[in-house]
């Protein structure tokens, strides 16, 4: 059985996907991009904004789940550029401990939703 996980306080899906699946104990999430929940606008400032409002996103939609970055077991960074890397290394590194991070890979691609220039989905487990 699966359980859908919405969220006011993260970007509505653009799409025909939800925010989140819950199957299990295990949580997986949509991609996540810098829609500023609130506005509905993009969050393009610079890549350490953008980064940000991405993983605030991701931190609502773990919480909709009853669930926090603790719980993330894997992670998925997709990146239009590759050069932007230890920018969103930087952000993406302070919601994690670096001794229980999650797996992860991050992949430059050639575009992203609306053109942004990053998304990360998770999987996460109770």
């Amino acid at each position: 059985m699966k359980k859908i996980i919405t969220t006011s306080k993260a970007p509505a899906p653009i799409g025909p996907y939800n925010q989140a699946v819950l199957s299990g104990n295990t949580l997986y999430t949509s991609g996540q991009i810098a829609i500023n929940p609130e506005t509905g606008e993009l969050v393009l400032d610079s890549i350490e904004a953008e980064t940000k409002q991405v993983m605030q996103n991701m931190k609502e939609v773990l919480a909709a789940a009853d669930m926090t970055f603790e719980n993330v077991i894997k992670t998925s960074i997709f990146i239009s550029d590759m050069h932007n890397f230890s920018k969103i290394n930087a952000v993406y590194g302070e919601y994690f401990d670096d001794a229980t991070a999650p797996a992860r890979e991050t992949v430059e691609v050639a575009n992203l939703p609306k053109f942004v220039n990053v998304e990360i989905s998770m999987i996460a487990v109770k």
